[in-house]
C-alpha cells in the first residue's frame, strides 16, 4: 500500500470550482483515489495520501472545512481501528 491515509472532508465556501481543486491536489500533493464533488458553494474531496496536512490546508485555504476524517488505511487492512 503506497498511500497510507484516506483523507476525506466536506470544504464550504464561495466560487469553489471542482477542476481547481482538482489541479491543485493532482498537481502539488501525492496520491490516489482522488475526489472532488460538489458545487460553487460545497465540496466533498476524498483522497489517498501520505500527507493528509497538505490536503487539509489547502482546503482551509479556501472556506471552511468540516467533517474531517482521516483514517489509516494499512491499520484497517491489518484488522485494526483507526
Amino acid at each position: 500500500m503506497e498511500f497510507i491515509f484516506d483523507t476525506q472532508m466536506l470544504i464550504e465556501g464561495q466560487n469553489l470550482s471542482e477542476d481547481a481543486v482538482r489541479d491543485y491536489i493532482t498537481g502539488n500533493i501525492a496520491g490516489d483515489s482522488l475526489l472532488v464533488i460538489g458545487d460553487e458553494t460545497l465540496l466533498r474531496i476524498h483522497f489517498h495520501t501520505n500527507m493528509p496536512w497538505r490536503v487539509l490546508e489547502y482546503a482551509a485555504s479556501l472556506g471552511d472545512v468540516h467533517d474531517i476524517v482521516i483514517e489509516n488505511m494499512r491499520r484497517q487492512a491489518q484488522g485494526a481501528n483507526g
